[in-house]
């Protein structure tokens, strides 16, 4: 059958010990360039909740992975909701469309782009008029995605491994450690970004963070200050953020806290960035991002389904 938005049933039918919910994955395209999976328990009720998963940054798919990096860690956390009674929509970020169809042009792209697709999928779900409440969940770049788009259009709000500061800032303490002519050039470089400025990037060892074409879109994503969007929230919002994460540390999660008192915090012992519960060190951390069937932190599923069961 074909309508608007194409549909494939795959039946899944997933059970744990504690909880034996079945469910069905469903392929669904909101438009030419969304595209997700769509967890539905078999016996919905007319009180099911549906939570709006958005990925972390680059070519991130639904399931929380990118090339050379495979760890389905979204994919595991939307089994879980939809185990315990809830829909969830995952989606691939745009970019993997536009690659798919050759029509990728980094420099033309820019974050309101992810804005608006998570508007969209707000608004195909609100549409159909199925859900007693929308409850959008951004992970690490997709945290300040969500935040935006659930402003007047999402009844809770979900932030997991998401910065509290500017990305300029974010990345400046992530490169601590560089020697000091990196510091110095990473500065000179934001600064100019911060401006609204494009540059000649002379320096290739830099072209990962300010290539020419990636310019514009860091442009656009470092005149976001979460602390500031955040406060515009007038829904129940969760924090979450793993004491083993490398790359967003607590600390980030604790400003959101700062500036959203309201707000439930939750900071889960030794789990990593992609949602992984590391027992030894950095190499265990590492080698956590390309391992599909490690399972996801047991109390990362747990405080997201408890905040979404107290709704």
């Amino acid at each position: 059958m074909k309508t608007n938005c194409t549909i494939l049933l795959l039946l899944c039918w997933i059970s744990t010990f504690a909880q034996s919910t079945k469910f069905t994955a469903s392929e669904v395209a909101v438009n030419d360039l969304i595209k997700g999976t769509l967890y539905s328990p078999e016996n919905a009720s007319s009180k099911q909740k549906l939570i709006i998963l958005i990925a972390g940054s680059g070519p991130t798919d639904r399931n929380g992975n990118q090339p050379g990096m495979e760890n389905n860690s979204l994919k595991m956390l939307a089994q879980n909701l939809a185990q315990h009674n809830n829909a969830v929509y995952a989606y691939d970020k745009r970019v993997i469309a536009l690659a798919k169809a050759g029509k990728i042009d980094e420099k033309t792209m820019s974050f309101e782009d992810y804005i608006t697709d998570a508007k969209a999928v707000i608004s195909y779900f609100r549409a159909k008029k199925m859900y007693s409440k929308i409850i959008v969940a951004g992970h690490s770049e997709g945290s300040l995605i969500g935040m935006e788009a659930a402003k007047g259009n999402a009844d809770a709000y979900i932030s997991i491994s998401g910065a509290g500061r500017s990305i300029d800032q974010v990345i400046m303490e992530q490169l601590k450690g560089q020697p000091q002519p990196v510091i110095e050039e990473a500065t000179k470089y934001f600064g100019l970004l911060k401006e609204g400025k494009t540059f000649k990037l002379d320096d290739p060892s830099m072209a990962s963070l300010f290539r020419e074409s990636v310019q514009p879109y860091m442009i656009s994503w470092i005149k976001y200050d979460p602390q500031q969007e955040i406060k515009d929230l007038k829904i129940p919002v969760l924090l979450i953020n793993g004491t083993k994460d490398l790359q967003v540390a607590v600390s980030e999660a604790e400003l959101l806290k700062a500036a959203k008192p309201d707000a439930t915090l939750k900071l889960i012992p030794n789990m990593n960035h992609v949602l992984k519960t590391i027992a030894a060190g950095a190499e265990e951390n590492a080698a956590a991002y390309s391992k599909p069937d490690l399972p996801i932190d047991a109390t990362l599923a747990e405080t997201v389904n408890q905040f979404i069961n107290s709704l």
